[in-house]
């Protein structure tokens, strides 16, 4: 019984180890970003459950009531109910850019490694690739795929993820080739270890962290060209709550004299942008400093 229960300590006592060792590197500015960030996904997640009311719903007999009991932050100008809106349009702010940045991570990391593993012709294609993608504006793709497919959500994510993918690959080719110079993996080769083996296995995981923390970053501006889009009418389309529709929808309020919609949506903004960059950046030292 002693012998199973120490094996477990122990490694209960290193993965407290290491958490504390990660919330050090964090820092204090480190520590409320994920804080902020985790509210803000737990909200999204439990919105069907905190929501006080439909977010799509409208009354016309309540619209533009400033906050009270039933309505903390009020209603809008279709009578919906802000707080709900604001609660259900996070969701879509944060998974919408997510799916940007996962999809042009997995292309980009492939296109890099393939890059500083092959060389020769397939990097300098590949890398010529990059740079004009790198070239274009990111809500330049957007709009295009907005043009040939039409305003939805789906459209902008497969749009603004062919823009990111230079910002990850670019970075991850460097870090690989200076990987791939390393003796570890001449000692692989020698070994007789496939190509996809010492890639996959050996370059892909020394490589990871700073994967994870480009990610972070570009995460930040993804939802910020999503939201600009969406307040161009060219992203999520009404009557579905998203943040970047309630701005617009707030600047038309506010010229009104109810200002809460657009101020609350974009405070919301803010905090999603700041957060994740400091996550980002946090991360990003970590992975240079190792």
């Amino acid at each position: 019984m002693t012998s199973a229960v120490i094996p477990a300590v122990q490694s209960s006592r290193g993965y407290s180890l290491r958490l504390w060792t990660f919330v050090q590197r964090l820092g204090v500015s480190g520590c409320c970003a994920v804080a902020v960030l985790g509210l803000l996904v737990l909200v999204a997640i439990a919105a069907p459950i905190i929501a006080p009311y439909d977010p799509n719903f409208p009354n016309l007999l309540i619209a533009l009531n400033y906050s009270s009991a039933e309505h903390w932050l009020g209603t809008d100008a279709l009578g919906r109910d802000i707080l709900s809106r604001l609660i259900y349009g996070a969701r879509i702010t944060i998974v919408g850019p997510g799916l940007v940045i996962l999809l042009s991570t997995i292309i980009g990391t492939v296109l890099a490694l393939c890059a500083a593993w092959c060389g020769g012709a397939v990097d300098t294609v590949i890398s010529w690739v990059l740079d004009v993608l790198f070239a274009v504006p990111g809500i330049v793709f957007g709009l295009v795929a907005v043009a040939v497919f039409g305003p939805n959500l789906f459209n902008l994510v497969v749009g603004l993820s062919v823009a990111y993918i230079p910002y990850v690959a670019r970075v991850v080719r460097a870090a690989a080739l200076r990987e791939r110079s390393l003796p570890y993996v001449q000692a692989a080769q020698l070994q007789g270890q496939s190509s996809w083996g010492i890639v996959s296995k050996q370059i892909l995981p020394n490589v990871q962290p700073l994967i994870v923390a480009q990610a972070v970053s570009s995460l930040g501006f993804a939802v910020i060209d999503l939201a600009a889009l969406s307040f161009l009418g060219l992203g999520v389309q009404p009557p579905t709550a998203d943040l970047g529709l309630m701005v617009k929808a707030g600047f038309d309020s506010m010229m009104r004299g109810y200002p809460l919609e657009g101020i609350c949506a974009g405070i919301t903004i803010v905090a999603i942008v700041w957060s994740v960059t400091v996550i980002g950046d946090k991360l990003t030292n970590n992975a240079r400093s190792m």
